[in-house]
């Protein structure tokens, strides 16, 4: 596994259109090892376009998010007060409207057997005052289909709180649940999907951010950052929402709103 993940280094994308498709970032990701998002690898700037950050009205960053359309973004329920949605941004610390466009939300749908104790159907949605403007630097990833499978090697990305000024990325094997309960029991749920123990995990403010696998040549939401060790412990693993098990409930609300 470990020398699959070396040689993990390059992810190629074809260049289309803005907004002509998902999942295919206009400059093309970049992987050279495998580490923590805080403190790790940092990402080559926009390449992961989907990418967002919610902001309090301060503008602090506290919970990530994935563009999934010009008017639409997914997240994790637990990440309940936001005012801003950020997209576009790698650094941070600065917001400019030369950068970064900054959206407000208009609608939220949290999913409503949303579990705060347990996190399950940790899964919400946000639908934006304005569309997004797409472009080189903002663009939407894929949704997984809910009968969709992955194996193998995905990426996480995130900003990890105040310990990290520009978006991290890592690279990581996701785990079978029959694997993932080692750690965690019974708290793992059919609706999870564990992800990292090999020296990588999310940590603070990376909850909501997406865990994205590479399918046919485009990058698919396939986990939303969730829960997991308190101590971010790097030999744990991270526990995301499973993003297939709600694949019908997004297309529901979508088509309503």
């Amino acid at each position: 596994l470990l020398s699959l993940l070396i040689l993990y280094s390059h992810i190629s994308s074809v260049f289309l259109p803005p907004g002509s498709c998902c999942g295919t970032p206009s400059i093309p990701p970049v992987v050279t090892g495998y580490a923590r998002i805080v403190g790790g690898e940092e990402a080559v700037p926009h390449s992961w376009p989907w990418m967002v950050s919610l902001q309090e009205y301060s503008g602090s960053h506290f919970c990530g998010g994935s563009l999934i359309n010009e008017y639409w973004v997914v997240t994790a329920a637990q990440c309940e007060v936001y005012h801003y949605v950020a997209a576009g941004a790698h650094n941070r610390d600065s917001n400019t409207p030369d950068d970064v466009q900054i959206l407000r939300p208009l609608l939220v749908f949290t999913h409503p057997n949303f579990n705060l104790m347990t996190k399950e159907n940790d899964i919400a949605l946000i639908k934006l005052y304005k569309p997004a403007i797409l472009g080189p630097t903002v663009s939407p990833v894929c949704l997984s289909e809910s009968t969709d499978s992955f194996f193998g090697i995905c990426v996480t990305t995130g900003w990890g709180g105040y310990r990290s000024n520009t978006l991290h990325q890592a690279i990581l094997p996701l785990l079978p649940n029959t694997d993932c309960k080692r750690f965690w029991g019974d708290k793992i749920t059919n609706a999870m999907i564990c992800a990292g123990v090999s020296g990588v995990n999310f940590c603070d403010f990376d909850e909501g951010g997406p865990l994205v696998c590479e399918k046919n040549k485009v990058w698919t939401l396939v986990g939303i950052a969730s829960w997991g060790d308190i101590n971010c412990s790097q030999s744990r693993a991270g526990v995301y929402t499973r993003v297939t098990e709600f694949r019908g409930w997004v297309d529901q609300i979508l088509a309503a709103n």
